[in-house]
């Protein structure tokens, strides 16, 4: 088994996942997936406000192979 390399979601084939990728399997966008990160986040730990459930997911992000380069990741 593999993971996505978004957010390590165990996945049977491919970089990402299904909520990672969009219908022709390539990532989704920075902003798209950081908004979903961000969502799951807060149902997960619903006392976090916004700005600590961003910096929370924009870390995690850091650690992902798909994100770990990208210039929104680097200002954070």
């Amino acid at each position: 088994m593999a993971h996505c390399e978004s957010c390590s979601m165990t996945i049977e084939s491919g970089p990402y996942c299904q909520h990672c990728s969009n219908a022709d399997g390539t990532l989704i966008g920075f902003d798209e997936c950081l908004t979903r990160f961000m969502q799951w986040t807060r149902r997960h730990e619903p006392g976090l406000s916004e700005d600590a459930a961003r910096q929370k997911t924009l870390d995690y992000m850091a650690t992902m192979p798909a994100w770990k380069n990208h210039p929104q990741i680097a200002k954070a």
